[in-house]
């Protein structure tokens, strides 16, 4: 029910979505797709596995995608089950159509930090 409410808002916003049913469309999306995907809306706690695992794996295939989480479980369960690294973008469920398109605006026109790994040249 959410992805629907989600896709709806976000396709009247003006945006295009690809709607994944489960983790393996997710998966499917970012090996198959002929045109760039610029994020990742995931839910952080699911059945097969967790945002930040399908992150990790659809970053894999696809580095330059940003992710969003969602999750309407407390942080307390989050930490417990999914935990998120700082500064990870995050939306709280239950949310507006306009909480959501703003967080996603915020989201896609972040300027990306480097990776503690890298070097600036």
């Amino acid at each position: 029910m959410v992805r629907a409410l989600a896709h709806a808002i976000l396709e009247r916003y003006g945006y295009r979505v690809l709607a994944a049913r489960n983790i393996q469309d997710a998966l499917r999306f970012a090996q198959e797709s002929q045109e760039p995907i610029h994020l990742l809306l995931t839910d952080t706690i699911m059945p097969v596995m967790n945002g930040p695992e399908l992150a990790k794996r659809f970053r894999s295939i696809r580095p330059e995608t940003k992710v969003l989480f969602m999750s309407g479980y407390t942080d307390k369960v989050i930490s417990y089950t999914a935990a998120l690294e700082p500064g990870t973008a995050f939306l709280q469920k239950p949310f507006t159509p306009q909480t959501l398109t703003q967080k996603v605006h915020e989201v896609l026109n972040a300027i990306p930090q480097p990776n503690s790994t890298e070097r600036a040249a």
